[in-house]
């Protein structure tokens, strides 16, 4: 049989190309393989892999680009939550794939209370509103202070109290209890959460569009709207542009004039539209006006490429303390929308 299987490849059978296989992934690989076949499969390539004998390295490699011939003619292979799910319930407890499948779909962390602390906190009181105070505040004395209270100051203000007075009133909270909230989060929650956090292409898009400059970013939404007119308005909905600074209020506008460089502004306000110039100049004390309006007339005429540039810089800026919550942004497609510093 060695001999044979050394001279020509055709002749090796399908269960002794799998035992060469096994063999050559190691222990640990072949162990891992074994788990997703059943008994009859592991009985006979066990059987092959006992009787091969002595196998030349050629013959080994030569399988090799076999398996990825055939692997390649079949166009390709398609790598999902879903089918990943489904192939893991074929080997698996249930619990031990629903304990997988959150560890690679939800926020980091090992248990639940660990993953709540990587949940922004306005995502969390947004789904914690709509639950009994007496629940929100057995999860918020859970999770970390600061986490905690950021999200009860997110949370409606009249809500906010009642959980605060159950906070105040609550005693050792039992593990059956624990247990059940734990397992609504799991199960309702971090699943929601998972499926909303996968970055949705459309958002992807608008953020690619925002970073463009404005004939580019123009060009490209209008082709757009001739070939799916849907995505293109849902992509410009996305977008946050120089211009949606207008719906700040002064307060928010004063404390992002704060973060910004001063010779960008200049450059930005030269391309921007009287009204976000007037709400600007409006909120700076009249000797900073002053100066920004001769930086400006200073520049002379200035390319557009240049204040695309300094108006997305100060678009990200913006972006980056929403993210530290120092700054609520709206692009004012919400009438609901509210800012708040």
């Amino acid at each position: 049989m060695a001999g044979r299987l050394r001279e020509d490849i055709r002749a090796i059978s399908g269960a002794e190309k799998a035992a060469i296989m096994m063999l050559a992934v190691g222990e640990e690989g072949a162990a891992r393989l074994f788990g997703l076949m059943d008994d009859e499969e592991i009985r006979e390539i066990s059987q092959s892999m006992a009787n091969l004998g002595t196998i030349d390295s050629k013959i080994v490699e030569k399988l090799f680009h076999e398996f990825v011939e055939q692997m390649s003619s079949t166009g390709s292979l398609t790598g999902s939550m879903d089918s990943t799910e489904r192939l893991l319930a074929k080997v698996l407890p249930d619990e031990r794939v629903k304990g997988i499948m959150e560890e690679i779909r939800g926020p980091a962390g090992r248990t639940m209370w660990d993953k709540l602390a990587n949940v922004n906190e306005q995502v969390l009181a947004n789904y914690l509103k709509n639950e009994y105070p007496q629940t929100v505040a057995v999860i918020l004395s859970k999770i970390r202070p600061e986490h905690a209270g950021k999200v009860l100051a997110t949370l409606p203000e009249s809500f906010a109290m009642e959980v605060v007075m159950r906070m105040l009133s609550m005693e050792s909270v039992q593990k059956e209890i624990l247990d059940d909230v734990e397992r609504t989060l799991r199960t309702e929650f971090m699943s929601n959460l998972a499926r909303t956090q996968r970055h949705d292409s459309h958002e992807m898009m608008a953020e690619i569009f925002n970073s463009l400059d404005r004939q580019t970013e123009s060009q490209f939404l209008s082709s757009l709207e001739d070939r799916n007119k849907d995505a293109a308005e849902k992509i410009k909905s996305l977008m946050f542009t120089f211009e949606d600074l207008q719906n700040l209020d002064a307060s928010g506008v004063q404390t992002l004039l704060r973060e910004v460089e001063k010779d960008k502004l200049a450059m930005a306000m030269k391309g921007a539209s009287e009204p976000i110039r007037d709400l600007f100049f409006s909120n700076m004390s009249e000797r900073a006006g002053k100066i920004l309006r001769e930086d400006m007339e200073a520049m002379g005429p200035v390319r557009l490429r240049d204040v695309d540039e300094a108006q997305v810089e100060i678009v990200n800026v913006a972006k980056e303390m929403a993210d530290r919550g120092e700054l609520m942004i709206s692009s004012g497609n919400d009438e609901e929308d509210e800012l708040v510093y």
